[in-house]
């Protein structure tokens, strides 16, 4: 332990503050925060200043940082939305999306970008809902059928996504079969959780304990979410699944249990996100920077000219289902294009897939790195057009924001915040 180092991780530390801090002094300049500190992991990291190396502290709690991500996303997700011809219309989006992920895939290996058709379909059929919902949220429409129907697509893409990654592209390479019986046995492991929990909100001794314990330094009902979280990761990790499957599962639990939304405390999810992305999911997105193979997107032009390939990839898997099938439930062509764009926003769940399939050699660096920076351009572009398109198309019911809604920022109890994301 004497040996340990904490140089490169004060450094990020330093860049997770500076980058929002920096961004608060310029209202007017609209860029998300983990767009900046992505950047300025990449200047900092081996592909650029290389004044910062990921050693073990930094490794740790950007893996901490990973997990907590899809643990908050899982949290935030609102079940009891998906239902009715929301529901319906939302997995037919979805599902549309992956067969025009194929037919991309196919053409991207026909021309010998990628290996694996049915993983880059994957990739790029996530939605990122950490920038969906605050452009909807400061436009006036996230109550409105139209936000909600965003906010299910949204959803069921992040759920979708994790499990079809985990099930197709495990690391320990088990089969299909395999993979769908360690599933069920996750599932089993969340049944069995939710009945404790369950059976033990009966007791009041446990009840009393608890309300005694949860505002002290104990902050119990914390670190039992925090428990649920590790233990999650540890059992996906124990049956050959993907860390990030595990993480996403004990915050969708989490939520489920939490019917009322506040798990009987008024602050429990803003403690929940303020030790997530006041700590740990900073660490995790200025690593992902230092850790971005920058040379290797410009080791070619070929492979710089996949970042422009990507990104039309992206409004095209996720972008042609909405104009398709958004018009009626949208209620105008102008509303299905809005929700083009910000379908086909997406960055934490690619950087997520992408260390999943370079480990497993799917994907080269360079392909990878351009995956990314297109999802970084996604998430610069898509989202502020959107919110110029909303603005002119008159549904706000309140007035623009003086800049773009950072995803990054928590927002109040029952805001959904950043969709999953990661790597080992």
């Amino acid at each position: 332990m004497t040996d340990l180092q904490f140089t490169n991780l004060l450094i990020v530390c330093v860049v997770g503050f500076a980058a929002p801090f920096a961004l608060g002094l310029v209202p007017a300049l609209r860029l998300p925060a983990v767009v900046l500190e992505l950047i300025v992991g990449i200047v900092i990291g081996p592909s650029g200043l290389d004044w910062v190396h990921v050693d073990e502290p930094v490794a740790v709690l950007a893996l901490i940082g990973l997990a907590y991500l899809l643990f908050l996303s899982g949290l935030e997700i609102e079940f009891d939305k998906l239902r009715g011809t929301l529901l319906r219309t939302a997995l037919l989006s979805f599902v549309v999306s992956i067969v025009v992920g194929v037919g991309v895939g196919l053409v991207l290996k026909a021309t010998n970008q990628v290996a694996s058709p049915l993983f880059v379909a994957i990739v790029l059929s996530g939605t990122s809902l950490g920038v969906v919902v605050p452009v909807l949220k400061d436009s006036g429409v996230i109550a409105s059928p139209f936000g909600q129907l965003l906010i299910a697509a949204a959803s069921i893409a992040d759920v979708a996504t994790i499990i079809l990654l985990s099930l197709f592209f495990s690391r320990d390479g088990s089969g299909i079969g395999a993979t769908l019986v360690l599933l069920g046995l996750l599932a089993l492991l969340a049944l069995a959780i939710s009945a404790t929990v369950l059976f033990s909100a009966h007791s009041r001794r446990i009840g009393d304990v608890l309300s005694r314990l949860q505002d002290t330094t104990a902050q119990i009902r914390l670190r039992a979410a925090f428990m649920l979280l590790i233990g999650f990761a540890a059992a996906a990790q124990a049956l050959g699944l993907e860390v990030i499957l595990g993480t996403f599962i004990a915050g969708a639990l989490l939520s489920v249990l939490d019917h009322d939304k506040v798990m009987s405390h008024p602050l429990f999810r803003t403690k929940l996100e303020a030790a997530g992305f006041g700590i740990f999911i900073p660490v995790f997105f200025v690593t992902s920077g230092v850790r971005f193979d920058l040379d290797a997107l410009t080791s070619s032009a070929s492979t710089a000219a996949r970042v422009p390939l990507f990104l039309a990839c992206l409004l095209i898997v996720r972008g042609v289902p909405a104009l398709l099938l958004y018009r009626r439930a949208a209620g105008s062509a102008q509303r299905a294009r809005i929700a083009a764009l910000l379908q086909s926003t997406s960055l934490p769940f690619i950087i997520a897939a992408t260390a999943v399939g370079t480990d497993l050699g799917i994907i080269s660096g360079g392909t990878a790195a351009a995956m990314i920076a297109a999802g970084l351009l996604s998430v610069l572009l898509f989202p502020l057009t959107a919110l110029t398109l909303l603005q002119r198309d008159g549904a706000g019911a309140s007035p623009a924001p003086a800049s773009m809604p950072d995803p990054m920022v928590p927002r109040p109890m029952g805001d959904l915040v950043l969709s999953g994301a990661a790597d080992e």
